[in-house]
């Protein structure tokens, strides 16, 4: 007769704790603590090395929520962006994670997907987890501060160039970056210019509409025609699919992204316009999908890893609590050939 045998139930194996690291490195569990949380005291170079090897061969994992309530911080930050599928704002959220990082601090990431509700939802999650922090890109060019305020959490917004009065924001300058990019057009004898003008939430006004505009009119030129589509390759696709079919067709494009600009490559190419021969194109951001698009993009730099390292400042570094301001970073036009330049 076969006999059935049940295999032992092996017991589940508790947490290893800071005394069994002690234990195992021969030291004080306050050795132990210094050696994890990198002081007060400082530990022997030889010391040091006996207490992480215990560490490695016990697999100890200190406990963030104890360490957390001893320290009075999470050394988390959280961030908001529209879209990290974005190639501007994946640069951003990589930027701002370096910043951070080099101050001790993890982060943690989310997406509003270019929605309100959405993006206030983040914030409020954020700071139900305990962040030290949030920064913001919102999805409005004048968020709700009065939403923001009752979050009870301090905020910092990035990507922002309006001033946000009771708030530290960070932006890029819209107007004197599109000036210079459409001024570089002008440079190259094109009288038609127009402009593929990205839309967002609340339909703001967008002082990029503004700098393409003065460079005009500075230039005695008559105002081109202007496309209205999302700040994405489709929204691109379908700008330049419509200035291709307009009475009035331009010979230059001012896009206002790389993503637009990208859509509006393959729209002319699929008519068969020559870029820059027939219609030249310049954009904004300075992402690397204008590197490396065809013909590469002549684009307005965005100063992403500048304006990362002030909103880390003004949230959690050496700027933490002085008096809130609002700092403006110039672009920087980089040249390529889709202007016609050679």
């Amino acid at each position: 007769m076969d006999t059935m045998t049940t295999p032992a139930v092996q017991a589940p194996r508790s947490p290893v704790t800071r005394k069994d690291v002690a234990r195992y490195a021969g030291v004080s569990t306050a050795v132990v603590s210094y050696v994890v949380n990198g002081g007060p005291k400082k530990v022997a170079p030889a010391t040091e090395a006996k207490v992480q090897d215990a560490i490695r061969r016990l697999g100890y994992r200190p406990n963030a929520a104890a360490r957390a309530l001893k320290l009075g911080s999470s050394e988390t930050i959280g961030l908001v962006i529209p879209d990290n599928s974005n190639p501007f704002f994946s640069l951003l959220a990589h930027a701002v994670e370096e910043a951070a990082a080099e101050l001790g601090y993890a982060l943690l990431l989310t997406n509003s997907d270019g929605n309100l509700a959405k993006e206030l939802q983040h914030v409020r999650n954020l700071a139900a987890r305990q962040v030290d922090g949030v920064i913001l890109s919102s999805v409005l060019m004048e968020p709700g501060l009065a939403e923001l305020e009752s979050a009870e959490i301090r905020i910092v917004l990035l990507n922002h160039s309006a001033d946000a009065p009771g708030f530290n924001s960070v932006g890029v300058d819209l107007l004197e970056g599109a000036k210079t990019a459409v001024g570089h057009l002008i440079g190259h004898g094109h009288t038609s210019i127009a402009l593929a003008m990205g839309t967002n939430t609340g339909n703001y006004y967008d002082s990029r509409e503004e700098g393409w505009l003065q460079a005009l009119a500075a230039a005695g030129l008559p105002e081109g025609p202007i496309v209205r589509s999302p700040f994405t390759r489709e929204g691109g696709y379908a700008a330049g699919k419509r200035l291709l079919a307009s009475a009035d067709r331009p010979t230059a494009i001012f896009a206002t992204s790389d993503l637009q600009a990208v859509g509006i490559l393959r729209a002319l190419h699929e008519a068969g316009v020559s870029v820059p021969g027939d219609i030249a194109l310049a954009s904004f951001d300075g992402s690397a999908e204008a590197e490396y698009s065809w013909p590469p993009l002549t684009t307005v730099k965005q100063p992403a890893k500048a304006m990362a390292e002030a909103a880390v400042s003004a949230l959690i570094g050496a700027h933490r609590g002085n008096e809130s301001e609002h700092l403006i970073f110039p672009g920087e036009l980089q040249v390529r050939q889709s202007c016609g330049c050679p």
